[in-house]
């Protein structure tokens, strides 16, 4: 898929599902899972032990995009790249990494927490932008930062869940991404639970749009 595609992906489903997992084998059953409760992208953590071999593995399916999570540099980056994901995402802006993936035309989400980061981000070619964390933001920051940048790609990590979802959506988010709110059954073996709540955050994503749209 083009970088565009990817970004566009990303956008139609609206949720990235941010996998942090014990071992490659855990991750692998978690990205199955999700993929059954129809997400459509999900986020492998570099904090995963062997990363870069679930990548590589989820990535061969080609059941869902993938993209690799905390990546603080353009080294790992490349790692990744090799492995199969098809977009990065790191906590903050790196510019030596927006440069390698723009070498490679691999979409860039860094993280950002000030109206200054999310315009350094969007200049070094960010084709959205991570609100990180999100719990010490919330919904009216999107609102805010929206005022002077109705153009910015904003996608908030990090508190998300199935009680405010909708809020983000509503408050002008291209996307979310959801971690443990989402993932937390997998702890207990329980992926079957881990698809059901995918299904619901995916649920409530298409409501709001909708409602967002009378």
């Amino acid at each position: 898929m083009r970088k565009w595609e990817i970004l566009q992906a990303i956008a139609d489903s609206g949720l990235v599902a941010v996998v942090r997992a014990e071992n490659p084998a855990q991750a692998e059953r978690i990205g199955e899972a999700l993929a059954a409760g129809g997400v459509a992208s999900i986020e492998v953590a570099f904090t995963t032990p062997g990363a870069a071999a679930a990548i590589e593995c989820l990535a061969r399916s080609k059941k869902i995009l993938i993209g690799a999570g905390t990546v603080l540099d353009p080294e790992t980056a490349r790692v990744a790249i090799l492995a199969g994901a098809q977009y990065i995402v790191s906590p903050s802006l790196n510019v030596e990494t927006a440069k390698l993936c723009n070498r490679y035309q691999v979409p860039y989400l860094p993280g950002a927490m000030t109206l200054r980061d999310i315009v350094e981000a969007m200049e070094c070619g960010a084709g959205i932008v991570k609100l990180f964390p999100g719990e010490a933001l919330g919904p009216d920051f999107v609102k805010a930062v929206k005022a002077p940048l109705p153009q910015a790609p904003l996608m908030p990590t990090g508190g998300v869940s199935l009680d405010n979802v909708a809020a983000w959506i509503k408050a002008g988010c291209v996307a979310v991404g959801v971690g443990g709110h989402l993932t937390a059954p997998a702890k207990k073996g329980d992926f079957e639970g881990v698809a059901a709540i995918a299904k619901e955050f995916v649920a409530r994503i298409q409501e709001a749009r909708a409602a967002d749209r009378k």
